[in-house]
């Protein structure tokens, strides 16, 4: 987990999918991560799935200009029109620019995800 910065772009991306996408949208997700991952500006992405489904995606750019170029990518433009007309029975997109941020890590806590003693 990286501690936010401020500047950075942040969207959340909330969705859910038709059971029949699941494999197209798979496969074309792989795709579009990548892509993203790749672009200039790119910071992390991270997706969670609630026990009813609904997925969250929370992806983080540097800064407007990196997440501009992200939004506007030819290629993510196609998986966004897939997602309409295939992939997803609902979704929301909030998307803000960090003001403050802080973190905090325990470097001793095994629950922090290091190795068991």
């Amino acid at each position: 987990m990286r501690t936010p910065e401020v500047g950075q772009v942040v969207t959340v991306f909330r969705n859910r999918l038709h059971p029949e996408s699941v494999e197209a949208y798979t496969a074309d997700l792989q795709v579009v991560a990548e892509l993203a991952r790749s672009m200039p500006g790119f910071v992390e992405t991270k997706t969670f799935v609630a026990d009813d489904g609904e997925r969250c995606t929370v992806v983080t750019f540097a800064d407007v200009e990196s997440h501009r170029a992200w939004r506007e990518h030819p290629r993510h433009r196609r998986a966004q029109r897939a997602g309409v007309e295939s992939y997803y029975a609902e979704y929301s997109i909030a998307v803000g620019t960090t003001s403050y941020g802080s973190g905090f890590s325990r470097a001793d806590d095994d629950s922090a995800g290091g190795p068991a003693s």
